[in-house]
């Protein structure tokens, strides 16, 4: 059986990032849990003339973002915070998505910010969000103020037990998704029948 693919997006325009070392966190700390096949985006990977209106006038590098983000089994997802909520390009990313690639798929999601006061982003513009497209969204969400990512390390205690909770939270929704497929595509048994 193959490993769960599994795309790990930081909605951040610039590397390095503290979003992009959340979700990488995350990431690890599921492949720790159990093997993966793992892909990290960053938006700039979407590279320039992502502003434009239909998927098909997507530049190549936007749209195979878009195509590994719904062809993945899991996703990571992380943004900076911006004005209290997620950056308009990563919104403009998650707006080419087809609603119908995200029912049902495990969802980690994670946000970053300037303090305390941005950390109910996460709760109140991430989960919605996702809860539109019916993902299965792990119920312990991720943020990390400035403080608590330091040289490219989650070093708040706090944020890294958030951290392995995200992560075993999704492998076992990842678990869960994987038994369902196999229940959907396997034969009936004759008990069944």
């Amino acid at each position: 059986m193959r490993p769960p693919r599994i795309v790990a997006f930081s909605g951040n325009t610039g590397r390095p990032s503290r979003t992009r070392v959340l979700v990488e966190a995350i990431a690890a700390e599921l492949a720790r849990q159990r093997r993966i096949d793992l892909k990290v985006f960053d938006l700039v990977d979407a590279g320039p003339g992502l502003g434009v209106t239909s998927r098909d006038a997507l530049p190549l590098p936007a749209a195979r973002l878009i195509e590994a983000i719904e062809g993945a089994d899991g996703l990571i997802v992380g943004s900076p915070v911006y004005k209290g909520s997620y950056s308009g390009l990563f919104k403009h990313v998650i707006d080419f998505l087809a609603p119908e690639a995200l029912a049902g798929k495990p969802v980690a999601i994670a946000a970053t910010g300037g303090g305390a006061r941005h950390a109910l982003m996460v709760e109140h513009q991430l989960r919605p969000l996702f809860g539109f497209f019916t993902a299965h969204v792990a119920p312990t969400a991720v943020y990390a103020g400035e403080a608590e990512i330091q040289d490219g390390v989650v070093t708040d205690p706090g944020v890294a037990a958030r951290v392995v909770a995200a992560a075993t939270e999704l492998a076992h929704l990842l678990d869960t998704a994987e038994a369902a497929r196999r229940a959907r595509t396997q034969p009936p048994t004759a008990a069944a029948l």
